[in-house]
This record gives C-alpha cells, sequence and structure tokens, in this order.
C-alpha cells in the first residue's frame, strides 16, 4: 500500500496568515484604557497616601500648599506605641470576624432554602434580596436609625411587646456596645443578599444525582452539606468569605452616618473611621496617610492568604 501523494488531502495545510503589528498590539490596546482607569483610580491613590505617611503634613502645609516635610518612619513608630490605635485595629478584626461569620451563616442557610422552595415563593425571595440589595447606603442607614429611635423606634416597640420592659425608651446610640449592634445588624442586612445569590448559584451547579446517592446511604442534611456541598462549592465560600472580610473590614460610610454626629463614635471606630478623624479632625494628614497605609498592608496580607489557599485547592484538584 503506497502512501498518499505529498500534495494530496490527507496531508495538506493551510498556511497560517502572518498577523501584523496592529493585530499584535490590538488586544492591549483593547484593554489599555481599563488597566489606565485601576491605575488612576486605584493604585495613583494608594501610592500617593504612603508616601504622605511618610511626611509631616498639617494645616499649614495643605492650606499653603506645601509638599510636607520627610520624617522617614516617625509617623509609623507613632502609632505603633499608641494604645487607641491597637484598640481600635482589634476593634477592627472583632467587629469584622463577628459580622462576617453572621453574613455566611444567614447567607448559607438561606441559599439552602431556597433550593428546597418552589418556584413562586422562590421569585418572591429572591426579588426580595435584589431590592434590600440596590438599595443605597445612607438611605438604609437612616432606615436602621429610625428603627432604633428610641421614643418611636420599631425595635423597642417589638421588644417591649415580647417582654422585655427594660427596653421601653432604651437608647440605642448613646452606649458603645449598643450602637456596635445596630451597625453589625445593618451590614449583616446589606451583605446578605450577595453572598446568599452567589452561594445559591453556586448550589445550582452540583447535580441532584449526588444528593440522591447520599440520601439513599443514609446521609442526613447536615452530613450532605458537610461532606458533598461544602466540599463541592469550597472555593465558591473562599471567595465570597475573603470579599466579605475586604468590604467589611473598609467599611466605614454605615459606622459615620450612625455614630458620626452625637454618637459614641470613639467606641465603635475602626481603623478607615479612625484614619478619617485623624487626618479630617485633627488634621493630622501625614499620621492619617500612615493608618491608612497600615490598613492597606492588613488587607493585602489578606490577599495572599486567600490566592495561597486557591492555589493550594487548585494543585489538590489537578492532582
Amino acid at each position: 500500500m503506497t502512501d498518499p501523494p505529498a500534495g494530496g488531502t490527507g496531508s495538506h495545510k493551510r498556511p497560517r496568515r502572518r498577523r501584523g503589528p496592529l493585530q499584535l498590539v490590538s488586544p492591549y490596546l483593547m484593554v489599555a484604557p481599563a488597566i489606565l482607569g485601576v491605575l488612576f483610580l486605584l493604585l495613583y491613590p494608594v501610592i500617593k497616601n504612603a508616601i504622605l505617611g511618610f511626611k509631616e503634613y498639617g494645616r499649614r502645609d495643605f492650606t499653603l500648599g506645601l509638599s510636607g516635610k520627610w520624617i522617614g518612619l516617625d509617623n509609623f513608630k507613632e502609632i505603633l506605641q499608641d494604645g487607641e490605635f491597637w484598640r481600635v485595629t482589634w476593634r477592627s478584626f472583632w467587629f469584622t470576624g463577628i459580622t462576617v461569620v453572621s453574613i455566611m451563616v444567614i447567607s448559607t442557610l438561606i441559599a439552602l432554602m431556597l433550593t428546597k422552595l418552589g418556584k413562586a415563593m422562590r421569585i418572591v425571595v429572591l426579588t426580595s434580596l435584589v431590592c434590600a440589595w440596590a438599595m443605597p447606603i445612607i438611605a438604609a442607614t437612616t432606615v436602621f436609625k429610625w428603627m432604633f429611635r428610641s421614643d418611636n423606634g420599631v425595635a423597642n416597640y417589638l421588644l417591649v411587646k415580647l417582654g422585655f420592659d427594660s427596653f421601653d425608651n432604651y437608647t440605642w446610640f448613646a452606649d458603645g456596645k449598643s450602637t456596635m449592634t445596630v451597625i453589625i445588624l445593618l451590614i449583616v442586612w446589606q451583605s446578605i443578599p450577595f453572598a446568599t445569590l452567589t452561594i445559591y448559584a453556586g448550589l445550582t451547579t452540583v447535580p441532584d444525582e449526588v444528593y440522591e446517592s447520599a440520601r439513599l446511604d443514609g446521609a442526613g442534611p447536615v452530613r450532605i452539606f458537610t461532606s458533598i456541598t461544602f466540599p463541592m462549592l469550597r472555593p465558591l465560600f473562599l471567595l465570597v468569605t475573603s470579599l466579605e472580610v475586604i468590604w467589611i473590614f473598609k467599611c466605614f460610610a454605615q459606622i459615620w452616618a450612625i455614630a458620626g454626629q452625637n454618637g459614641p463614635l470613639a467606641d465603635v471606630a475602626t481603623l478607615p473611621v479612625y484614619a478619617y478623624q485623624t487626618g479630617m479632625q485633627l488634621k493630622r494628614y501625614g499620621v492619617a496617610g500612615a493608618i491608612s497605609t497600615v490598613t492597606v498592608l492588613i488587607l493585602a496580607a489578606m490577599l495572599v492568604f486567600y490566592f495561597r489557599q486557591l492555589f493550594k485547592q487548585e494543585r489538590e484538584a489537578d492532582k
């Protein structure tokens, strides 16, 4: 049997067209505006803020348009030796921890509930979540401040009706603990829609056959979740948790809107609020820059942890 001729159809290949210079650079030109926008809106302020942290920059420098005096690490040494900075940092961590755990637990339960609901009720719940998610931050904060008013707030009314008479005319915004409770409830309520919708989308990708096999083997709901659902959706849970940690840790608007005026701000301030107070109220912009830089470094460390866990899971999946 003879081989087909070299020019036959079995060995014929279409010649590759040589790509011109414009075709080579066109993908980069298309993403260039987005990259430049990120560099200008994100990277430039971070670098500018970090430089400010190494300067003595106050009201006079800002008013006269001066560049400030370089003082090296003095601002960082000052905040690291300040007890108030460490109190605010500790408060930022436990505030983030409590809020994120609450968000993830409640969102997971709601997402699991959605998988069991009928079509009509599922649409109602999903629509309610989207509406809550679309509500502006300041508008939601205003509603919560009204709900927790001491004289005619809904929260005190319901608590008294349930038998908690101590909450009659209770002033929520006069004490740091109660104010922080309201802030956590507000942020949890605002964050649940995103986490719930994301987790529910992940749950819909798990094949029903896997659940049916587990039920035939006698597995209950808790065992199914811990042995099947969570391991299969671990990257998704890690992603949502990491995003929530970053968003909650740098939360500013809700805290300032609730406690910024005539509230116990000193008892509820987190690192972003503390940096704002130092810069805008005390006019110590250099120290505020140092506080903000430390906050960015903490968030960067959280991102490093997330990517390490993500790459570890990818390596385990490839084995």
